[in-house]
């Protein structure tokens, strides 16, 4: 492929666990230039092995990313982010740069703090596995996911610089050509709607094998595939974990004590004379049926198009009302298609 049919510029991929690597795998497969980093020299040699361009020199990799005026994605724990927004700092001072870390407003104060948001835009892709490392990535993770993408330092600027402008658009492809589904959210908005779909469940995966644990050999015998399914998320590794939930601890709080409340009502209606858990039964079962139904909506290239409840609409990041466009998406969990 000619430099001008590649729809990014270069894009470096900083970590290549299970998001950094599978993302660098389909990059790759539609043909575009993607180089990594990863600190593990196993995980870089078996990266290599596999036809990919991965080293364990941060410092020359950000350099050739600043000499490539590069993409950078930062695909590591959160706890690693300020180090590496150091070394972006020295290395690749001019690229642009966002991240695919699952909290957005402690990784925003970061970048703030280091005087980056100009040339930030937060991504997530709401995508994963149990599993990571180089060895859990695989093409096609990304697939009809959603993948967020923030904007509000478009809305706090008083005049949107083109140079943002154009590195939104860039992420909003990047995410269209693996497969996923440009959200627009705001930082605050997405770490309270994380807590609720995405960590509470390792919280309540992580209690609900303990509590099957002590069960012993015979509940194990008998678990099956409500148990399975469950349980499935607390095979991540702890770190990982402790990553997610520590770094959004003030919302996941708040969510928690939606979960014990509806828990307590549950064992008050159980432990009464007459056993009962009808309200909780239905109310889950009817906030079931709502959420799966919106799940159903496919991508489309017009603009405004309704399939299932996700609308999709085309924007033109700079344009006319663009970022009043990206407010009324977020609005209504909305897809963005960027042109």
């Amino acid at each position: 492929m000619n430099a001008s049919a590649h729809v990014l510029p270069p894009v470096c991929i900083i970590g290549n666990g299970l998001i950094g690597g599978s993302l660098m795998r389909d990059l790759a497969k539609k043909g575009e230039r993607v180089y990594g980093y990863t600190h593990s020299n196993a995980g870089a040699r078996q990266a290599v092995a596999d036809g990919f361009d991965v080293v364990t020199d941060l410092a020359a990799l950000l350099a050739r990313a600043e000499q490539d005026h590069a993409l950078i994605v930062i695909a590591v724990p959160f706890d690693v982010v300020a180090e590496i927004l150091d070394a972006i700092a020295e290395h690749a001072p001019s690229c642009g740069i966002t991240d695919v870390v699952s909290v957005k407003g402690p990784v925003s104060a970061i970048v703030e703090k280091h005087g980056m948001l100009e040339r930030y835009v937060g991504g997530h892709p709401m995508a994963g596995t149990e599993s990571s490392g180089w060895g859990a990535s695989h093409e096609g993770l990304f697939e009809r996911a959603a993948w967020v993408v923030t904007y509000d330092y478009a809305v706090a600027a008083d005049r949107v610089p083109e140079g943002w402008a154009t590195l939104f658009t860039q992420v909003c492809r990047m995410a269209s050509l693996v497969g996923a589904e440009a959200v627009p959210v705001s930082a605050a908005k997405h770490d309270e709607a994380v807590a609720r779909v995405s960590h509470l469940p390792h919280v309540i995966a992580e209690g609900l094998s303990i509590v099957g644990d002590r069960g012993s050999t015979l509940a194990q015998s008998l678990a099956a595939g409500s148990f399975k399914g469950a349980t499935r998320v607390a095979a991540t590794q702890p770190s990982l974990v402790r990553n997610m939930c520590e770094t959004n601890a003030e919302q996941l709080v708040g969510v928690l004590d939606e979960f014990i409340a509806l828990l307590e009502e549950a064992r008050d209606g159980l432990g009464a004379e007459r056993p009962d858990m009808q309200h909780l039964a239905e109310a889950g079962h009817r906030a079931h049926t709502r959420m799966a139904a919106r799940s159903g909506a496919r991508r489309e290239s017009v603009s405004p198009v309704r399939i299932s409840s996700r609308p999709v609409m085309r924007v033109h990041p700079g344009g006319p009302g663009w970022v009043k466009q990206l407010q009324q998406i977020e609005a209504v969990g909305g897809r963005v298609e960027v042109f």
